[in-house]
């Protein structure tokens, strides 16, 4: 049976995670290649072992050393003089092991699902304590999480119309569009959006999406994210969380994203988001002084890509906005602090930014084996999670920059080994923060 090529097209989109246009690699390249070895495997014989499987399972993962030199207290900004010849510390971490699994229907339909274990993974156990009676004893042995990050279904109308709908990630930022460890130099995500946005933000709703000649769009209802998990040291960060069996959707939210690749090498992208996110939350303030609190959040992001075989340039520029901040920060400050709650109590900024760039060139595009890159990188960013209204007490340690230097060694295109220094620094009442890391990550599909 000979698959056509809108068929193969999608399987495609489900190899590469949805992922279209983030990819570190040109992906207009890959899909080209890939489409031409299906149709060359499935012209040869009409044979069912011929075929294409049409479920594609993959991942990507990340396994992380760090030294900070600098304190690890948790005052260490608010008493800042006491803390500045503390020691510093080390960590070993798995910040991201990810398993993605797609399947083609066929006649336009397929299916997309990614699990996330970060951390490592939640370790819980029950024990019988040899010394207390034989009591059982519940016991959390690693700290970690396991998230669906996406689960949807979706139905493909033309190139330029598809339906997406179930968990899926919000294309708003450049690292929420290209999470994948591939997709970045540093060790870790770029720290700037990774701190005042949810990173890797994935909401449940509906999206509708497609592409045109060098342009590709996608536009997302979803739920709107929740004023009381607003918070001062990562503004939106934790706002998309919910402590409860299911996610508060009171107020819905819009986010869209244009991506233009007409010029070659070159992708530049636009990114938005709007909503309501007061009261949106199991529990409902019903106090008059909050009566005309919406607490509404607009977000606008710009970021590049520009790629050639031996240099990489990214860049990003994002801006975030929320209305009522000074009542929503009294109204954070006031909620119950019973245990188990699982509000952050913080003020919140009124505006959050971020802005950063990375450079990359590759110092073996000589070698004999094209494959292999030893990129040199440098990157930069500027960011502010609290921007206070005009009423409200400035909060200085928020605003931070860092420079990072460093190597990626990629023995094969799915595999990288990276180190990286760096130098997170404050206004001068703090005490600036040195850093070195270094990593192994992968991202691939296993059945390609």
């Amino acid at each position: 049976m000979k698959l056509n090529k809108s068929t193969l097209y999608i399987t495609t989109l489900i190899l590469l995670g949805g992922h279209v246009f983030a990819q570190e690699t040109s992906l207009d390249s890959k899909m080209e290649a890939y489409l031409a070895t299906k149709s060359q495997t499935t012209t040869t014989t009409t044979t069912q072992t011929s075929q294409p499987s049409r479920l594609t399972i993959g991942g990507y993962g990340e396994a992380v050393y760090r030294y900070n030199a600098y304190s690890s207290d948790v005052f260490r900004y608010s008493h800042a003089d006491r803390h500045k010849d503390d020691k510093g510390h080390g960590q070993v971490d798995l910040p991201h092991a990810v398993i993605m699994m797609g399947y083609d229907f066929g006649h336009g339909w397929s299916f997309g699902t990614e699990i996330e274990f970060e951390h490592g993974g939640v370790e819980a156990a029950v024990e019988m304590e040899d010394e207390e009676a034989g009591e059982y004893e519940k016991e959390i042995e690693r700290g970690g999480e396991v998230a669906l990050e996406q689960f949807w279904l979706q139905r493909k109308f033309s190139d330029a119309l598809h339906v997406r709908m179930g968990h899926m990630v919000v294309p708003v930022g450049a690292t929420n569009n290209a999470h994948l460890p591939t997709e970045f130099f540093g060790v870790y995500r770029p720290e700037g959006e990774n701190t005042v946005l949810p990173c890797t933000w994935h909401e449940t709703g509906i999206s509708l999406w497609g592409q045109a000649g060098g342009w590709r769009y996608e536009a997302m209802l979803l739920p709107a994210l929740n004023s009381t998990m607003f918070n001062t040291s990562g503004w939106a960060n934790g706002a998309s969380a919910s402590a409860y069996e299911f996610r508060a959707a009171n107020n819905l939210a819009i986010a869209a994203r244009v991506d233009n690749t007409s010029i070659p090498n070159l992708r530049l992208s636009l990114s938005g988001y709007i909503g309501n996110t007061f009261n949106n939350d199991i529990a409902i303030s019903t106090s008059s002084r909050y009566a005309d609190v919406k607490g509404t959040v607009a977000i606008g992001a710009f970021d590049f890509l520009y790629k050639t075989t031996n240099f990489v340039a990214r860049g990003n520029a994002d801006y975030g906005y929320l209305s009522d901040a000074t009542l929503i920060s009294a109204y954070n400050t006031r909620l119950s602090n019973s245990t188990g709650s699982p509000y952050p109590h913080m003020r919140v900024g009124q505006a959050a930014y971020t802005a950063g760039a990375e450079i990359g060139y590759n110092l073996m595009h000589a070698a004999q084996h094209p494959e292999r890159k030893l990129f040199i990188f440098g990157r930069y960013d500027i960011y502010d999670s609290y921007v206070p209204a005009e009423d409200m007490v400035d909060i200085e340690w928020t605003y931070r920059q860092c420079i990072t230097l460093g190597v990626n060694y990629r023995p094969l295109p799915q595999i990288v080994v990276k180190a990286e220094c760096g130098y997170r620094w404050f206004k001068e009442q703090y005490n600036n923060e040195p850093f070195v890391a270094i990593g192994i990550t992968w991202s691939g599909m296993f059945n390609r």
